[in-house]
Parts: C-alpha cells; structure tokens; sequence
C-alpha cells in the first residue's frame, strides 16, 4: 500500500499534467482559429476584394509554336468575369473619393457589355443603383445578365460618336437628369487608366520579375493599354508594347501613321459600327482621353477571321474558352513572337470568357450567315508576321 504523502504527491502531478494537456490543446485550438501570415492575407474583403491580382497563366500551344514564352493575365478570374471589374473599381474609388457619388446614387454608363456588368455588381456590393446604356447589336447575354444583376438597361441603336443617340451620349444625357445619377464615362475618366497603371501594370512586372520583352493588348477605351504601358516604360523603356486593332479601327493608323482614321469608317461602306468587326468591347474611331496617355511602339490590325481561328485553336489545343478580344490579343502576340523570334516573353491579357459570346462571336450559324466566316484552321499558320493591314 502506498504512502499517504507519494499518494498525494502522484495525484497532484495528474492534476498538473491534466492542466496542462487542457492548456495545450486550447493553445492550438485558438492558433488554428486565428490564421495568421499567408493564410490571414488569403482571405479578400467582399466583393471588391476579390477584383484584380489575377493569375499570369503560361499558354502552351502558342509558346511552343513559336518558342517564345507566351503569357497571359486571365483577366476573366475576377469576379465579374472581365477586366472591367478594375475599371469599375476604380471609378467607384475616384468618385467616392471625390464626393462625386453618395448614398443612394445611381452609377450610369454607355457600354457594349463587359463594363456595365462590373459596375452592375460593384453597384449592388456598395448600395448604389445602375443604370446600363449600350447598343442592341451586342451579344444578348450580356443584356440579360445585367438585367439579373439589378441594372436598368436601355438599348439603344448604333450610332457614330458625333450622334447625340450614340449610347455614350445617352448615357451621359441620362445620368444628368436622375437626382444624384454620376456618369461613370469609362472612355475619358482617367480613374481608368490609374487603376491599370497602380495595379495591372504592377502584377504584370512582378510576376513576370521584369523579365518580359513585351506586352499586347487590344483598345476600347484604352485604360489597359496606357496604365500598363505607362507602368512597364517607367520600369524598363526596352519593353515594346504593341496595339492588337480590330478592322475598321482608326487606332492602327494613328499609331502608324499619326492619322486617326480608317477607310472602312466611310459611311458609304460600315454595316454596323464606325469601327466593323465581329470583336466585341475594342476598337474605336476616336481618340480618348484614356489612349492618348499610352505609350505604345507598333500595330497590327487583326481580322476577323484569324480571331475566330485563334479562339477555336486555343480551346481546342489548351482547354482556353475565350472570347473575342482575347483572341485578337493572342493573334497579335503570336505575330510579333514570329517576328522576335524565339527566346522572347510576351505578355497579353485574357479578357473575358467565351460565355459572353455565345450567341455571336461563339455561334458558328451566325458567323456564317452574317459575317461569312467559318473556322478553318488546324494550325498556327493563318498567323504571318505582317501588320495585316489591308
């Protein structure tokens, strides 16, 4: 039989070690609890949080091709699906910021798409209303999605710039007529091209480590364009940055040859638009105040027909459902790759899904019957290294 003074000694120390294992495993219930490092900055705040800081996503069939490193921002991971999301953000920041747009407000655009829907949700995560204008040419979910996200939307028919029923002119008559309405002017607010430069220029230098030897992008506004390229320059000026245009786009000749103008802007020869393609969201016949702060060297004007082979080609070859900007994107860094040679990194941007052209750019019959297209290449060659220009 033990010792009353070692019976009483043994049960304090299970006392003490019972304490103690308690403490133990609170201490690490209350350290898986509150994340901290990586883990506590992996969580975004909202909606808003989730916009930019995109993956740079490696295109195998385009770098193989070519044998230079071909690399994209996947724009279309935010949360809006576009590159717009960080317009939309940064407006909304200008303006809030500025006193400009208050409790109750009402956001109010001309845009054919992409835009409209990041201002829809942006507006519905901080309290205010949207109203959408846009042309009722363009692909009919992007109306319908908006119409689901809260928006008000006005169709309105295609105009030329200098019409006062161009969607932008509505858009910004309208805005002055609704108490506490705030148009967002995405062409010519230069909180546009700010937010590109502060952040997409900046990811796009950093994931690269600098080591990029060029960067392409398309222009609707030219935001992207000119706060990249701003942003690129000052960090290295060696960095070419090259416009991707679509046909009927006066921006090619303007970075060509200084003259802002295109023969197919002829009113004797358009169809639909100033600027004819079946690209949705870019090319323009004017300049705004957005692309004129772009520093870009060189242009290629890129067809409609090499656009709808090249988004075909990258879905089929490296699983990428993209919609038409993109495609012209990667139409033109494939063409200046071919023209670098082999051993260069080039850098486009992923705008947006194939899902917002489905019933256009993606719709085979519509290609057919109202562009008389029809994807036909199994490879790469449609691509040449000329400007393709007519």
């Amino acid at each position: 039989m033990l010792h009353p003074a070692l019976l009483c000694s043994t049960s304090l120390a299970t006392a003490v070690a019972a304490v103690s294992l308690y403490h133990w495993i609170w201490s690490r219930k209350s350290d898986h609890a509150k994340p901290s490092g990586e883990a506590a900055a992996s969580v975004r705040d909202g909606h808003g949080g989730l916009i930019g800081n995109t993956p740079l996503v490696l295109i195998p069939s385009l770098s193989k091709a070519t044998g230079c490193r071909i690399l994209a921002k996947a724009e279309f991971l935010n949360p809006g699906g576009s590159s717009k999301d960080r317009v939309a953000k940064g407006i909304f920041e200008d303006a809030e910021a500025r006193g400009l747009l208050g409790p109750g407000g009402t956001i109010v655009e001309g845009t054919s798409g992409s835009t409209g829907i990041s201002l829809a949700l942006l507006a519905r995560a901080k309290g205010y209303n949207c109203l959408i204008v846009m042309p009722d040419d363009q692909a009919k979910e992007k109306g319908e999605l908006l119409q689901k996200f809260g928006a008000t939307v006005e169709f309105v028919k295609p105009a030329s710039i200098v019409n006062a029923k161009h969607y932008v002119n509505q858009a910004r008559r309208r805005a002055s007529e609704i108490p506490g309405g705030y148009f967002a002017d995405q062409f010519e607010n230069l909180a546009n091209t700010d937010i590109h430069y502060r952040t997409t220029g900046r990811e796009i230098w950093q994931q690269t480590h600098g080591a990029l030897d060029a960067f392409v992008m398309s222009a609707g506004t030219g935001g992207t364009i000119a706060g990249v390229s701003r942003y690129l320059k000052e960090m290295n000026p060696a960095i070419q940055i090259v416009l991707a245009d679509p046909p009927g786009s006066s921006l090619y000749n303007k970075v060509r040859h200084n003259v802002c103008y295109a023969p197919q802007q002829s009113e004797r020869t358009v169809r639909r638009h100033r600027y004819d393609t079946v690209a949705e969201g870019i090319g323009i016949d004017r300049l705004t105040a957005n692309f004129l702060l772009a520093h870009v060297d060189d242009a290629y004007v890129v067809s409609d027909a090499d656009a709808v082979n090249m988004a075909r080609h990258l879905l089929r070859e490296d699983g990428l459902f993209v919609g038409s900007s993109s495609a012209v994107n990667c139409v033109a860094a494939v063409r200046l790759a071919k023209k670098l040679g082999p051993g260069h990194e080039i850098v486009t941007v992923l705008c947006d899904s194939g899902q917002r052209h489905l019933t256009k750019f993606w719709n085979d019959d519509h290609l057919k019957a109202e562009w008389q297209l029809e994807a036909t290449a199994t490879d790469l060659s449609f691509v040449d290294i000329s400007t393709g220009q007519p």
